[in-house]
């Protein structure tokens, strides 16, 4: 479908800003930036793919993704100043895009013949298994094991929206829609209102 493409392909293309962003942060060179441009970006859904067993991944067979991530490296290389300024709305782009891809994650893992548990792990895989690469490579400790502003909770809210109409006999471009905006919607919210998940009883909250 052209409209699941296309935002497909959004998500994909903000995910890539931010590992670019983030080589600019580590001093890397133009390589490296389109490195962790193209991890980011791609990395969850191939980890997908691969664990479902649908081969070659879809980032293998359409140029498209392989090409976006390289315009949004070149975009941050050459104006990352610009970018920089513009970033909450990247945030609420990327908050879209982690929403979409736990929910098209899900959805594409269910079809695939996965419980409605490991469905869900995959779906939250897909959408924050890029985001964990880049950090690795960038020598950065992984966002999602410390969930500030939430993370993994809001894509683990679209993937169980996902599976619950899936499992009642819902599925399609408007239930991937619905189920990805509730995660969507939970991520603006913690942004908003700096809510985080809890820490081990007794710490410091600071």
């Amino acid at each position: 479908m052209i409209a699941s493409a296309v935002l497909d392909l959004v998500g994909i293309f903000v995910f890539a800003i931010s590992g670019a962003l983030l080589g600019v942060r580590k001093r890397l060179d133009v390589v490296g930036m389109a490195v962790l441009a193209e991890i980011t970006a791609l990395g969850g859904g191939i980890l997908r793919d691969l664990v479902i067993g649908a081969v070659p991944p879809a980032a293998f067979t359409d140029i498209g993704y392989v090409v976006v991530p390289l315009i949004a490296a070149g975009i941050a290389f050459f104006w990352h100043p610009h970018v920089t300024r513009l970033m909450p709305a990247v945030l609420v782009f990327d908050a879209a895009g982690l929403g979409l891809f736990a929910a098209s994650g899900t959805l594409k893992a269910l079809t695939f013949g996965l419980g409605p548990v490991h469905a869900m792990i995959v779906g939250v895989c897909t959408a924050v298994g890029g985001g964990i690469l880049r950090d690795v490579l960038a020598g950065e400790v992984p966002n999602v094991l410390y969930d500030r502003q939430l993370y993994i909770l809001p894509a683990l809210l679209s993937a169980v929206a996902v599976t619950i109409a899936f499992r009642l006999g819902a599925y399609g471009f408007p239930l991937t829609l619905g189920a990805a905006l509730l995660g969507f919607a939970l991520r603006l919210a913690a942004m908003r209102y700096g809510w985080r998940a809890p820490i081990a009883r007794g710490l410091d909250k600071t």
